[in-house]
């Protein structure tokens, strides 16, 4: 995908990969060969992507390796090695299904897409200038070009400056530092082949950048759904609500609207897609055949699976996204 979007991290793409161990040398292979193996493997399917440590470690719980620095030190025959690895990758796999992450890989299409078409530059160097330009003096100094793809983003194609060293090698070989100040044709003249050479040098080697968004999809609820004990506890803190004449679907929605997160549903704030998707369960719920004015434990048990069932089936079908910045 390129950089115009984003692309989810969700375990399917690691289906089809090859696990094909290489034929070395001796007859076994330590836990550290093994991890970095299967881990340049899931790279290679991840767009290059690098896995966060914590989901190395839980994919390790995952197939019952608790301690990391010993499995690392250990000898595997190339039968068990071969087990061992693929059960890694599936882990690997559950943990993107249950946990999704998302990227935008940066490859230098979008830029390209500014640079090709003179309006588009035109208007995109207008919009930076005036952004920079705080003081209104038609004037901005020369080294405020880094400030201006800070400005542009992931969103436009531009990697973080911390993540990519390179960039400041651009900006130096075009001139794009001092102190010395330009007016707005200038600057678009400056901006014009930073962004050329950006756009060359990430088509050459893509770069991959996490994003800051949490996705539902209903993976939460389903283990909550599957956990007799854990629905119980939530049955008995919903009896201790206050109910105040409210049908049992009525004192759920509202328990759910406080502490529906706890059980796996997506943070409700201010966001229209999930009200809607709130609605839409709950209104279904209410419109059914169980008696809504019964405050018996099993009946609580009953709607409350009903209900997370539906937000389950909904999440699945049309997962939510959540900005972890906001």
């Amino acid at each position: 995908m390129s950089d115009g979007g984003l692309t989810v991290l969700d375990g399917t793409q690691l289906k089809a990969v090859n696990l094909s161990l290489p034929s070395p040398p001796e007859s076994s292979v330590t836990g550290a060969e093994l991890l970095d193996f299967a881990e340049s493997k899931i790279s290679e399917s991840l767009f290059g992507f690098s896995l966060p440590d914590a989901l190395k470690s839980a994919a390790l719980k995952r197939i019952g390796v608790s301690d990391d620095v010993e499995f690392r030190r250990e000898r595997l025959d190339r039968e068990n090695a071969s087990s061992v690895v693929r059960n890694y990758v599936d882990a690997i796999a559950n943990e993107l299904q249950d946990d999704p992450i998302v990227i935008a890989i940066l490859d230098g299409k979008t830029l390209q897409v500014f640079l090709e078409d003179e309006d588009d530059f035109a208007m995109l160097a207008e919009n930076l200038f005036t952004d920079l330009d705080t003081e209104d003096r038609g004037k901005i100094k020369r080294n405020q070009i880094r400030d201006s793809l800070s400005h542009m983003g992931v969103e436009m194609g531009i990697p973080p400056l911390s993540e990519f060293p390179v960039l400041s090698d651009i900006l130096k070989k075009h001139g794009a530092e001092g102190e010395d100040e330009l007016g707005q044709a200038q600057f678009a003249h400056l901006l014009q082949p930073v962004l050329q050479e950006l756009a060359d040098v990430l088509a050459e080697k893509p770069v991959v950048v996490l994003q800051k968004i949490k996705i539902n999809n209903g993976s939460k609820l389903r283990k909550i759904l599957a956990d007799e004990k854990q629905l119980s506890e939530t049955v008995e803190k919903l009896m201790q609500e206050e109910k105040d004449s409210l049908s049992t679907k009525d004192v759920i929605r509202h328990y759910l609207e406080k502490n529906g997160a706890s059980l796996g549903l997506p943070p409700l704030k201010n966001d229209e897609v999930v009200i809607l998707l709130y609605d839409v369960v709950l209104g279904e719920t209410e419109n059914g055949n169980t008696d809504a004015k019964t405050s018996e434990k099993d009946e609580f048990l009953g709607s409350l699976k009903e209900i997370l069932e539906k937000f389950a089936a909904q999440l699945e079908v049309n997962p939510t996204f959540h900005d972890l910045e906001n």
